[in-house]
């Protein structure tokens, strides 16, 4: 985010601001606002009340019991409100936020899941500036609003005294609209530098966080505690933290000056009014009433024109900070879809990769140089390389997390680009290398995979048997409905909370491919690595389940272990980034290339492994 921000770009963002705080509480809103006014003007009226009983008990001519009884109900009643205002206006404010941090929390999300792509996740820019949105969405409205109705309210009162100021001692008044100058300046100033420092340790934030984060991390905890690195990573957490106390301090110090240099400015001119008044006084120019509303008013103008400043300036402040939350919510998507893009139809031909090319940014290696092949529809194609060859990315443009830099993949002849995206992957279904495991129950982890199906027991359970998971998960404490994780506590069933269970990583496969599963019939499954976690009777079961139903869909296979793929109708073998070898399984053996090779090297090993097992058993 830039540094400076145009006015007119600043008013647009306050309106927006403002804008939302009425959309998400409009009553607590108008309330706040209502609130504002009377606080603002109930200390002027008893400044002015305190000065008519003053005058009147010293008056000449004695006083009028009457008046001044009802002066003095006036002046307790404002008294009384002046002390109860800041209370409800601090309520309302909770309350408007409550609202505002829901609102902008949607926003937010929803502008984060229009994003179809991966390519703008890997921007570490982007990345800090949705760590500034999510603080920024979640408070900076909140905080404009009650920065401007405080604004409202102090200037209420300002205005108030320093009319009064204007009738007693016109020279002050001025001297104290000048004196507030230098303090704007310097506010904006301070303003502008702690933006520019929650921008600037953004980074550093992030990887104190994800220090923090391994130290708590049931996944990290094994090889932390294994390999001892507990102080390792205790000590890069320190140095990050180190970095942002240093850039913070540094501000701080620079505010210090800043206020320091405002508040001898202001005691200076405060101490000169309050000289004139008490001279004044003993020369007869002013009566006692006077010189208590002039010292009230002067004391109160200091202190509401400095509140006024003060509050602009953090107001200022979080409209820069806003800004972050505003570039996120009109990012453009990082996928680009023609207008009115026509929904994907249901497969019927197949697919074609047309010369296709692709890295993951500009001067980075080519991981594809241009990948040509055709996929029947119901046929299956297996992807074979060794690691780095570009399987995975491949994968990934198929499901167009990215799009092709060069060539175009062609779904029954039509560029995936020309089709809504939703559309297109509701065509899919794929198991990923690195699959999820989420803190949810085993139902919850399956439905995942369809969520028009929730709820479908039926359905969840024919998926959970197709992967040969339902045993084990009806087996569960409390079956499907168990929770997978025991970083939480399963507390929605009145029952008294207990955590979940965890499951082995062949397990959690299942329940991945299970997930997969429930997608059946789309016109594109994708199997990246499906049985990397398996032992091999488990993975001959799945495989042979995923060859009987292959016939409604086109299939892509991703996997090392050879054996898996034999049997796949088209068997590509991709070599740094071009197809060095394609055809089914007996014509790659015949050609005695790569394929031939990878396969008898793992032909043999198990065949060894094999012969070991036997001579140890026998």
């Amino acid at each position: 985010m830039s540094r400076s921000q145009p006015p007119g770009g600043v008013a647009r963002i306050f309106a927006d601001a403002m804008a939302m705080a009425w959309r998400a509480s409009p009553v607590a809103f108008a309330s706040q606002i209502f609130a504002a006014v009377l606080a603002g003007l109930t200390p002027v009226a008893g400044a002015w009340l305190l000065r008519a009983i003053f005058d009147d008990l010293s008056g000449p001519h004695g006083h009028d019991a009457g008046r001044l009884a009802l002066l003095t109900v006036l002046l307790g009643a404002a008294g009384g409100a002046t002390a109860l205002l800041p209370n409800l206006t601090q309520y309302l404010s909770a309350e408007s936020g409550l609202g505002v941090r829901r609102a902008a929390t949607t926003g937010l999300f929803s502008a984060l899941s229009r994003l179809g792509g991966l390519r703008i996740l890997e921007d570490p820019h982007f990345q800090d500036q949705v760590r500034l949105a999510e603080q920024a969405g979640s408070g900076g409205p909140s905080q404009v609003v009650s920065g401007a109705i405080s604004i409202v309210q102090s200037a209420l009162t300002l205005s108030g005294f320093l009319v009064t100021l204007l009738l007693l001692n016109p020279v002050m008044a001025a001297a104290l609209l000048i004196s507030a100058v230098p303090a704007v300046y310097l506010e904006r100033r301070i303003a502008r530098q702690q933006v520019a420092l929650f921008t600037g340790i953004s980074q550093s934030e992030r990887r104190q966080l994800f220090y923090q984060q391994l130290m708590c991390s049931l996944q990290a905890a094994k090889e932390i505690r294994l390999f001892g690195l507990g102080g390792y990573f205790s000590s890069r957490m320190l140095d990050e933290l180190t970095e942002v106390q240093r850039a913070t301090r540094c501000v701080n110090r620079h505010v210090l000056a800043a206020n320091s240099a405002m508040a001898a400015i202001s005691a200076l001119v405060s101490g000169g009014g309050l000289l004139w008044a008490v001279f004044s006084a003993a020369a007869g120019r002013l009566t006692v009433g006077d010189v208590a509303v002039y010292v009230t008013a002067l004391g109160s103008v200091a202190m509401a024109l400095g509140m006024v400043i003060s509050t602009a300036a953090m107001s200022y402040q979080s409209l820069l900070m806003f800004g972050s939350y505003r570039a996120v919510l009109a990012q453009e998507p990082d996928l680009p879809v023609p207008p009115n893009a026509p929904p994907a139809r249901p497969l019927r031909r197949g697919i074609e990769l047309d010369d296709v090319w692709f890295r993951y940014g500009p001067g980075t290696p080519w991981i594809l140089k241009g990948v040509s092949c055709v996929i029947p529809y119901g046929r299956s194609m297996a992807l074979v390389g060794h690691n780095g060859a570009g399987k995975s990315t491949l994968v990934k443009l198929l499901c167009r997390l990215y799009d092709p830099d060069r060539g175009r993949i062609l779904w029954d002849g039509v560029d995936l680009r020309d089709f809504d995206l939703a559309s297109l992957r509701e065509r899919m279904s794929v198991v990923f290398q690195d699959y999820m495991t989420y803190d949810l129950t085993a139902a919850e982890n399956i439905e995942l995979g369809d969520l028009t199906l929730a709820g479908r027991t039926d359905m969840i359970t024919a998926a959970a048997a197709r992967a040969d998971i339902h045993d084990v998960l009806t087996g569960l404490p409390k079956g499907y409905q168990t929770l997978l994780t025991r970083s939480y506590l399963a507390t929605d069933d009145g029952e008294d909370p207990v955590a979940g269970v965890l499951l082995s990583g062949g397990q959690w496969q299942r329940v991945a491919l299970a997930r997969a599963f429930l997608r059946s019939g789309r016109g594109l499954m994708i199997l990246d690595e499906p049985s990397s976690g398996l032992d091999a009777e488990a993975e001959h079961e799945i495989h042979a389940g995923l060859a009987r139903d292959r016939g409604g869909c086109v299939t892509v296979l991703v996997s090392h272990r050879l054996n898996t793929i034999r049997d796949a109708d088209h068997i590509v073998v991709l070599s740094d980034g071009v197809i060095s070898e394609q055809g089914d399984h007996d014509t790659l053996m015949a050609h005695c290339g790569i394929y031939a090779r990878l396969f008898s090297l793992q032909a043999r090993g198990f065949e060894r492994a094999t012969t070991s097992t036997g001579a140890k058993s026998d």
